[in-house]
């Protein structure tokens, strides 16, 4: 009967045709467990850089606007008519955000896999977990370990899998050591700890001084400054030092990767030995991984003819390398949920308090060390 259905409230995003964008709650109808699936009560979900890309599209959340009720607010933002066409597809079609998050299970199919994680703490990974209800495959879900709570294992798959996934990609592809920019968020200083452990050479590119200071206490041995004048004097003595000649670049725009590749073409070029009008031999990577700086990629091509620029995704690099190698890196992060891949956050909201201007000013900015947590259970008024 409809009075035995359960719902929950659930965090949207829709674009409208006239390129407004709208953030806000719908109640969503509780999806009933296969036999391999459970229903998550979702605790902890982080607000990470890819998730605003869902929430706001093309639009600036500073110029968001608040709307609707105290219990159903909405937030608005207007996207550039002008860049509309890269979200037509998006039009009119309501989103659910939230790329990952953790809580406990409260209903379980009937097979074996997944009763066994009947009321288990558990984090799950694939979109619409800014919700108070989660419907998942069971073996899709990492249980956390004993001991473990929500909060600690909401972060245990964006962050903790993309930076094992740098390593990875770096030791596949024949690199002996890496370079990361945005180096002191929450994914640049786990990398840190993993590149110390495994004795890989990282070389940490930041914009502020104090972010600096930050990496250096966590040992980092490599750490450059963006904003310095001697910027691309320091990074090409960082890249001699290391031979580093693959990089993470989480910016996007502007010309951070460019200088990049100019630094690595310095450093080859000085065990380069005979001149070659081709630049040097050695291959040099810059992968994107993200978009903080929105302005166009800008190449001088000043660097020989042995370079590559190329996206990189997590989901992709989980499908080219399988799940033997995935499980290898779920099991390690699992071991170290609480040391290498502990996440910490400013604050804690409801999904009606992710709805707020104040809220958003703060994490919309993706600022270092401002990292929310969304508890959808904050907001539960439902049966289970």
């Amino acid at each position: 009967m409809a009075d035995d259905i359960i719902t929950g409230l659930q965090l949207q995003s829709t674009i409208k045709n006239d390129g407004t964008l709208e953030l806000a709650l719908a109640d969503v109808p509780m999806q009933e467990p296969k036999p391999d699936q459970i229903v998550i009560r979702v605790e902890a979900s982080p607000i990470n850089p890819s998730d605003l890309g869902v929430m706001f599209g093309m639009a600036d959340p500073a110029t968001a606007q608040q709307s609707g009720s105290a219990d159903r607010p909405v937030i608005s933002a207007q996207i550039p008519q002008k860049l509309m066409g890269a979200m037509k597809g998006r039009v009119d079609q309501a989103m659910p955000c939230g790329n990952e998050g953790a809580g406990i299970v409260v209903k379980a199919g009937s097979g074996d896999a997944a009763q066994a994680l009947m009321g288990k703490a558990v984090a799950g990974f694939g979109g619409a977990m800014y919700a108070q209800y989660r419907t998942v495959d069971a073996e899709q879900v990492l249980p956390l370990p004993d001991g473990a709570t929500p909060r600690d294992g909401a972060s245990c798959f964006v962050n903790p899998l993309t930076a094992l996934g740098m390593t990875e990609t770096m030791r596949m592809e024949g690199h002996k050591a890496l370079v990361h920019t945005a180096a002191a968020s929450n994914l640049g200083q786990m990398l840190n700890k993993i590149c110390i452990a495994d004795g890989i050479d990282l070389v940490n590119i930041v914009r502020k001084p104090e972010q600096a200071e930050l990496l250096k206490k966590l040992g980092a041995k490599y750490v450059v400054n963006s904003s310095d004048e001697s910027f691309i004097g320091d990074l090409t003595e960082a890249l001699a030092e290391t031979g580093a000649t693959v990089a993470f670049d989480a910016t996007g725009g502007g010309r951070l990767a460019n200088s990049i590749l100019i630094g690595m073409e310095q450093a080859a070029l000085r065990t380069a030995g005979a001149y070659n009008r081709y630049g040097s031999t050695v291959h040099k990577q810059v992968y994107i991984y993200g978009g903080l700086d929105r302005t166009t990629t800008e190449l001088t091509r000043s660097y020989g003819m042995a370079w590559g620029i190329g996206g990189w995704l997590l989901p992709n690099f989980m499908a080219k390398v399988g799940m033997e190698v995935m499980g290898r890196l779920r099991a390690r992060v699992a071991a170290e949920l609480k040391t290498t891949f502990a996440s910490h956050y400013t604050k804690e909201v409801s999904l009606t308090e992710a709805l707020t201007l104040d809220a958003v000013k703060v994490y919309g900015k993706q600022a270092t060390g401002e990292k929310y947590l969304i508890n959808p259970s904050k907001d539960l008024t439902s049966a289970l």
